[in-house]
């Protein structure tokens, strides 16, 4: 079985940080979670993996992934134009040919990874799966519809969804989809749409099996998602100290990478620390991702997503639900409940 793994699209909700790289390259927990999703694919067995891109972040997507991943070797595809999830897999045909294979959302996040869902799929030679997880609103996902227990449709976004079980954007198939793409028309929103041809394989009478997901499931697509999935991401974390803490206190998980400096800090886990950051006369709650190279100096945060080479100092009340952009300075007299998102290499100071 191959992976496929979408990584295009423009990821308009994550503005400002969406300017700079692609939406899938954001991190969670110290690393892209285009990368979470890779380690997720090796896991699983999964040898040949494509990674659809776009023309405009595709070789930024390129330099952060390389040829190969562990065991896995990874070539890429262009997608001219967001076409839908079905365009896409009809993009990536001559690199799939007839295997089987898995097509995964790249700004998906899933708890616990991929592996038993890729191995009931092969081992009961199904020619499709679809996974599902309940939803508070399903009108913003694709749902499935049920005769008792029997999958027997699928809805893209309805106004009256007939089941509050979303399709999480993780799909097996075999090579049977090909054809009934090839034959797809373009929804009303103009795109070729992955229920659709989920729907053609039912009506071909192609059996399309389901599970549900165990645990959580995160669509990253807006910053307060993110910063869930990063905060869930963290509790399965075990500690880990590999830099150097000194004064102050740690409790819960929290991970200290090789280089990091924590000082006269509170760190309530879960937390992670990157290489080489310093963090002094802080305190960190969890839910908190610090990445690399950052200087941390008298600052109260928590539940916050902090990337590479950023400056936060004598920041004046504490921060919450932040999603702090590379190379961001953030310092001074704050006087209310900081809860921004900032777009890469972005000034917050405000004078004494």
């Amino acid at each position: 079985m191959k992976g496929l793994i979408l990584s295009g699209g423009s990821g308009t909700r994550l503005r400002p940080l969406t300017h700079t790289r692609a939406k899938q390259l954001l991190p969670i927990v110290g690393a892209p979670i285009l990368h979470h999703i890779l380690d997720s694919l090796e896991v699983a067995g999964i040898r040949e993996t494509v990674i659809l891109i776009s023309p405009e972040t595709g070789d930024l997507v390129r330099e952060s992934c390389g040829s190969s991943w562990g065991s896995m070797n990874l070539e890429y595809v262009v997608q001219d134009k967001p076409l839908g999830l079905a365009h896409a897999v009809a993009t990536a045909r001559p690199l799939l040919g007839d295997d089987p294979f898995l097509l995964f959302l790249g700004d998906n996040v899933l708890k616990g990874g991929i592996k038993k869902y890729a191995d009931e799929f092969h081992s009961k030679n199904m020619e499709s799966m679809v996974l599902l997880s309940k939803v508070d609103k399903p009108q913003q996902f694709g749902v499935a519809i049920f005769e008792g227990e029997k999958l027997v449709g699928m809805i893209e976004k309805p106004k009256n969804p007939p089941s509050d079980l979303a399709l999480v954007g993780i799909y097996f198939f075999n090579n049977k989809i090909h054809k009934i793409i090839e034959n797809l028309k373009p929804s009303n929103r103009g795109e070729y749409e992955i229920t659709d041809a989920i729907q053609g394989l039912i009506d071909d009478s192609v059996k399309v099996h389901h599970m549900r997901v165990d645990g959580w499931w995160k669509d990253t697509g807006l910053p307060e998602d993110l910063i869930e999935a990063n905060k869930l991401l963290l509790e399965d974390v075990q500690t880990k100290v590999d830099g150097v803490v000194s004064g102050g206190r740690i409790t819960g998980k929290v991970i200290v990478e090789k280089g990091a400096k924590v000082e006269n800090s509170y760190i309530e886990g879960p937390v992670y620390i990157g290489k080489n950051s310093i963090v002094k006369n802080s305190n960190i709650s969890a839910g908190t991702s610090i990445g690399k190279n950052c200087r941390i100096n008298t600052v109260d945060i928590g539940n916050s997503i902090i990337m590479d080479n950023c400056i936060l100092s004598a920041v004046s009340y504490p921060m919450s639900n932040c999603l702090i952009g590379e190379g961001c300075t953030v310092k001074g007299n704050i006087d209310t409940r900081l809860n921004v998102v900032l777009g890469d290499r972005s000034v917050l100071e405000v004078p004494d």
